[in-house]
């Protein structure tokens, strides 16, 4: 089984100031899990333009000040679900009509959170969906919190793939993002900027990390769930999903196409 995360930047135009699909990325990477050979797939996708921009409007996760803060937030979540559900169909239609067998699976029906970590997840449902052959897609959404300051967070695709790491026990985790890898520091702001090969620690980056940081955590919040994966044993890779044929590689168990994470060796 692997666990597949595509990155809400290369599915939508994250930076657009309204919900945008990337179709051209979308349908192509879609083709290439359709022709891929794995067997069990499970695929987590991020929310891009989808979510981040009401949750960040909205401020979702941060502290309640009052009943009216609250009344409000309440409409912001209800406004990020269903955008976040708009893009997962898309998503979903867009594999089906290649082929791929998938099924929506929505982590605010499932998922609560406590100080902004998964604290409850049933996944006997992933796991029945699997064993009948589909292949589940889950993505970045809101969710309740049994946090009284808050009541509600944004549920990151990254703490996702993290959670069914962990309890799944995947081959491995490929996440496909709209950069090469993991570079020594921001590599849209800096030119002498290196890509790793492998990245063991979070120490191997610049204290201003690899890129910037939205309301999920950018790609520093990214590695850090991926370095808590590698140390249960759980490989993952992070390349360049904008580039034609990687994802299609990387599901046909092809490594070293862009940053791999692992355990760091033992002396």
């Amino acid at each position: 089984m692997i666990i597949l995360k595509l990155g809400g930047s290369i599915i939508t135009k994250k930076e657009a100031k309204e919900p945008t699909i990337d179709y051209e990325n979308l349908n192509r990477i879609a083709r290439e899990i359709a022709s891929s050979s794995i067997d069990k797939l499970i695929i987590v996708h991020g929310a891009g333009s989808f979510g981040h921009i009401y949750a960040k409007e909205y401020e979702i996760g941060a502290e309640i000040q009052d009943e009216e803060d609250f009344k409000q937030k309440k409409m912001g979540f209800s406004i990020t679900q269903s955008w976040v559900k708009k893009l997962n169909t898309i998503v979903c239609d867009s594999l089906r009509e290649n082929g791929v067998l998938t099924v929506s699976i929505q982590p605010s029906s499932f998922i609560i959170t406590k100080n902004k970590r998964i604290h409850h997840c049933n996944l006997d449902l992933i796991n029945k969906y699997l064993d009948m052959g589909f292949v589940p897609v889950i993505y970045g959404d809101v969710v309740p919190d049994l946090d009284e300051s808050i009541k509600i967070c944004v549920l990151s695709g990254d703490q996702i793939i993290k959670y069914l790491g962990e309890n799944l026990k995947p081959e491995r985790v490929i996440l496909g993002s709209d950069v090469d890898g993991i570079y020594n520091k921001n590599p849209k702001k800096h030119e002498d900027a290196k890509l790793m090969k492998i990245v063991t620690s979070c120490d191997d980056l610049a204290t201003e990390g690899s890129l910037n940081v939205d309301v999920t955590g950018g790609m520093k919040g990214k590695l850090m769930e991926l370095i808590e994966l590698a140390e249960i044993g759980v490989e993952s890779e992070i390349l360049n999903a904008g580039r034609n044929g990687l994802i299609k590689k990387a599901l046909n168990h092809e490594k070293g196409i862009g940053t791999i994470v692992k355990k760091e060796k033992e002396v």
